[in-house]
């Protein structure tokens, strides 16, 4: 009986999970990281209204969670900006969440992410966390046979390579892989799959931090408290201008403001990995990608810059990948542990 491997990634804006897996074929899926609490194990939305979500039990409460969850009314919406979320009760309640997504009662290895600079804080205690049986509500469980941490821009490389046939030659070659996501912007550069942990990092120069500063220099031109962060956030995905006190909104005359955010992540990014010239490979991920593609581009002219289909899946594609490379060779091809070797033997 072969070995049932899963990942998932709970980011501060989406969490994505493997959905199913099918030989070579990979299936993802993702719903909103946005938990509501409540007493009861009973949706807040009426039977036939046939929204998306569940109650997950964490503790002595339920948490609402689901694809449809941004759609629920006159609640509270709990944040994971910060950098202990892994151990709230919102950060499992969306891994449960996912669990139970994922329809299948037993994990013998499950691959997980965190920021780069949590990685070396966190993972330990992540592993834990997973390792176990999990209620999943509805009377549903799954149990979870072992659990491993990658950093969250780490799992992209692996897809990166998987995509461009260079799993075999990758070893030799030096990467940055860029991911700016909700809360953060991350970046790893890897000797081949090792991460030089020297180089890489993260800012708390995300989405979040790019939607709040263009709110912020919205309301200054127009006298009034701008708080409507999700429809600035869909504009600027989209193109599509928000509409504020009944009028459609044009947003740029503020992209410069948004601009110099995303500027000065990537110009931290720089100092980091220093030798720039030397990279090989250059890839951005990351649900905010498209935030960052042009200030990316600016930093390193003369290379070309890969930005990879469904951007963000990617992450949690890799972590797949890297978990059945683990459980099918007996010494893992696609290392998962954190470590600059060049540092220990310095």
């Amino acid at each position: 009986m072969s070995m049932v491997v899963r990942a998932v990634d709970v980011g501060s804006g989406n969490t994505k999970y493997i959905k199913k897996v099918d030989g070579d074929a990979i299936t993802c899926d993702s719903f909103p990281s946005i938990a509501y609490r409540s007493s009861e194990p009973v949706p807040s939305w009426a039977a036939g209204d046939k929204l998306k979500t569940m109650c997950v039990p964490v503790g002595s409460l339920f948490y609402e969670v689901g694809p449809d969850v941004n759609l629920v009314a006159d609640k509270v919406r709990v944040s994971h900006l910060h950098d202990d979320y892994i151990n709230s009760p919102e950060y499992l309640a969306l891994l449960r969440g996912a669990l139970r997504m994922m329809d299948v009662p037993h994990i013998d290895l499950l691959v997980v992410g965190l920021p780069v600079d949590l990685v070396r804080l966190r993972r330990s205690a992540l592993e834990r966390l997973m390792v176990g049986t999990h209620d999943v509500g509805d009377g549903k469980t799954v149990t979870v046979a072992k659990a491993l941490t990658v950093a969250q821009p780490q799992g992209a490389l692996v897809h990166y390579a998987s995509l461009a046939r260079k799993l075999k030659t990758i070893g030799k070659e030096i990467s940055l892989v860029i991911d700016p996501g909700a809360r953060t912007f991350d970046w790893v550069v890897c000797k081949g799959m090792r991460l030089q942990t020297r180089q890489s990092n993260s800012s708390s120069r995300g989405m979040s931090n790019v939607v709040k500063a263009v709110a912020s220099d919205i309301s200054i031109a127009l006298g009034a408290q701008i708080r409507s962060l999700d429809l600035i956030d869909r504009a600027l995905r989209t193109g599509k201008p928000p509409v504020f006190f009944q009028k459609a909104y044009d947003l740029s005359r503020h992209m410069a403001v948004a601009e110099g955010v995303t500027a000065e992540a990537v110009s931290k990014l720089k100092e980091y990995v220093g030798d720039w010239e030397a990279l090989q490979n250059i890839i951005l991920v990351g649900g905010a990608a498209f935030m960052y593609r042009k200030a990316v581009k600016a930093a390193f002219p003369m290379h070309q810059i890969e930005e990879l289909k469904q951007p963000m899946f990617a992450n949690v594609k890799g972590f797949q990948l890297a978990g059945q490379n683990h459980v099918l060779a007996a010494k893992d091809p696609v290392p998962l542990e954190p470590q600059d070797r060049s540092e220990e033997s310095a």
